[in-house]
């Protein structure tokens, strides 16, 4: 079976030398014409499984918080032990920031996968849903591609010394176990800010006319609020329609002209680095080797787009420009937002 699961971690953010470390679900095969797919709350299941799960989790826990990745290795799916570098890097970089942390479980999910084929696009909806959709008490879970089988999502709730964190583990069951299938490791807040503040901000943005600015915090937002990237809850539901209200213009793929030269943008986005909420821009380059001329196009590019887009000297603290070869490697230069003239 391929894993279809990886680790992601906050942490891994907070150094531009290396990418965010996004949750890779990866294509798994099989042979069979049907399926179905269901999820069952804690209130739903029985207390064994319930009991099994929750145990599990603060075992796989208390595994991370003592830095053991090889006992994580050991008791995980086949097909992540084989793979497992993300979350070897996740629980490494991420040793200190958990010592001495404690942590909540919440009621954990069900989701159970029938048939004999993975699906396409398996939609997990948990919970009671209204008329209008999610309700307080419910989540959807939406991944592609994945093979039958039962898995529990444990989401815990860890207070530290140094800022609070969700760690949340995919767990699949073969036999009387329960493996490790993934894990997820995020910041709560960044430098003290949650979700309610990020999306406070955005609407700000928004009254002043800058949408770009908006857009940006009501991501942030919606990335605060749910512990895994495949799973959406009403305040996300509610923070996406938000975004889509708004008209705001299309960064990329865009032309940028910077010191008598045209660089070709690929991607805009936000990025927590330390106690900074960053802004990242992408583009392409022929070649990167020269580290010297290549910094110095990315400060061009930085200072470029700060000048056409004033308003992320409000937003941001400072900018990261990463040029891309044709390979698809890259270099990349942080400067404050007040060293970005």
């Amino acid at each position: 079976m391929t894993s279809i699961f990886s680790a992601t971690s906050r942490k891994a953010r907070n150094n531009v030398a290396f990418s965010f470390l996004a949750a890779c679900l990866l294509l798994a095969l099989g042979t069979g014409t049907s399926s179905a797919q269901t999820c069952l709350t804690a209130a739903d299941m029985d207390a064994p499984t319930r009991s099994a799960l929750e145990s599990t989790a603060k075992r796989y826990f208390d595994m991370t918080v003592r830095g053991d990745s090889a006992s994580l290795q050991q008791n995980s799916i086949a097909s992540l032990a084989s793979n497992f570098a993300g979350i070897e890097a996740a629980v490494k970089d991420n040793q200190s920031n958990l010592s001495g942390a404690q942590a909540t479980p919440r009621s954990p999910f069900l989701l159970k996968v029938e048939g004999n084929e993975p699906l396409a696009r398996a939609e997990f909806l948990c919970g009671v849903f209204g008329p209008s959709g999610q309700t307080a008490d419910s989540a959807e879970f939406v991944i592609p591609n994945l093979p039958p089988g039962s898995y529990g999502v444990v989401i815990l709730d860890v207070s530290s010394a140094k800022a609070p964190y969700t760690l949340s583990f995919v767990l699949q069951q073969q036999g009387n176990d329960w493996k490790l299938g993934g894990m997820y490791l995020r910041q709560a807040e960044i430098s003290g800010h949650n979700s309610q503040w990020f999306a406070d901000r955005a609407r700000e943005f928004k009254s002043k006319g800058q949408l770009n600015n908006a857009w940006f915090y009501f991501l942030e937002a919606r990335d605060l609020v749910v512990p895994v990237p495949f799973m959406n809850i009403l305040a996300s539901d509610k923070l996406y329609d938000e975004m889509q209200a708004l008209k705001r213009p299309e960064l990329t793929p865009s032309d940028l002209s910077a010191g008598g030269k045209t660089y070709k943008l690929t991607d805009i986005s936000a990025t927590s680095v330390g106690k900074d909420l960053d802004l990242v821009v992408r583009y392409q380059a022929a070649d990167i080797s020269n580290t010297a001329l290549t910094f110095q196009a990315n400060v061009a590019v930085m200072k470029a787009l700060v000048a056409k887009y004033p308003e992320f000297r409000t937003a941001f603290d400072g900018v990261v420009a990463r040029a891309v070869d044709p390979t698809g490697k890259d270099y990349g230069t942080l400067l404050p937002m007040k060293q970005v003239e």
